[in-house]
């Protein structure tokens, strides 16, 4: 297994920090501080942006979707993406993707999922979109449709990774009726404050890429806009979850949306 590296910071293990788990160290926390001295509303954007996963994928599964493909799965944190969807629909399917060995390391709680239903963890990069496909297909039906989710990670790729190309090509391989859900940072509402916590992080070997509205469309570009369409993530479906205390004191700088292939 790949080491884990404590000498910078990852933005797996900060985020757990901001949710509150264990499994992060000194230089996550350490960062962490930076960024609530910058914004000290980061940890309610990391439980709303978990939120909007939760409501997502109860809708998806609701709306008759059984086979999800989780890409930037993150450390498990109760519940998890197969907990929500197996709760609607107990034989759905759920295959989780990360790049982080502290996640492999946790691989096993995210493997406890319903009889009925299965789910299986792939340790690999989002930019390595062959393996991923290649070790999905062993699970999930690509004849049937799947839910691909991009949760708070395409923030991460910059564009000369090719961050819309490699949607695109993961989608290519997913039959008509597949969804596409997508969270994502933005500097649209808070300039000042995302162009410092771009450069600290940088400066720490963190590359955030925050994308406009306009940039963060052209990911479900061919794709049909589920309704509200692209919107700040705690105003998509809020019937369908609990409200996140904190969130409606000021604007969460981000979107979500989902997008159904026709």
């Amino acid at each position: 297994m790949t080491a884990i590296d404590t000498s910078r910071p990852h933005p797996a293990r900060m985020y757990d920090w901001y949710l509150g788990g264990k499994d992060n160290y000194p230089v996550d926390e350490a960062m962490g501080q930076q960024m609530l001295a910058l914004d000290p509303r980061v940890p309610v954007m990391a439980r709303v942006n978990r939120a909007f996963m939760h409501r997502a994928t109860r809708w998806l599964a609701k709306n008759g979707v059984r086979q999800f493909l989780d890409i930037g799965t993150g450390i498990p944190t109760e519940p998890n993406l197969h907990q929500i969807a197996q709760s609607v629909v107990p034989d759905a399917r759920v295959v989780y993707c990360d790049n982080d060995p502290i996640v492999l390391a946790h691989a096993a709680a995210l493997l406890r999922g319903t009889e009925a239903g299965a789910t299986e963890y792939l340790q690999a990069d989002v930019r390595d979109t062959g393996a991923i496909l290649e070790g999905a297909r062993k699970i999930l039906d690509f004849s049937r449709p799947v839910a691909l989710s991009l949760v708070a990670l395409l923030h991460f790729v910059p564009d000369e990774d090719g961050a819309h190309e490699l949607v695109r090509r993961l989608l290519s391989e997913l039959p008509s009726g597949s969804y596409l859900v997508v969270s994502h940072a933005t500097a649209d509402f808070t300039p000042e404050e995302s162009k410092a916590a771009t450069e600290r992080l940088k400066a720490a070997g963190v590359t955030l890429a925050l994308r406009s509205r306009e940039e963060f469309t052209r990911f479900f570009d061919g794709l049909e806009p589920v309704e509200p369409g692209v919107e700040v993530p705690h105003h998509w479906h809020p019937e369908l979850g609990e409200p996140v205390p904190g969130q409606d004191d000021g604007v969460i700088p981000g979107y979500g949306a989902v997008g159904r292939k026709p």
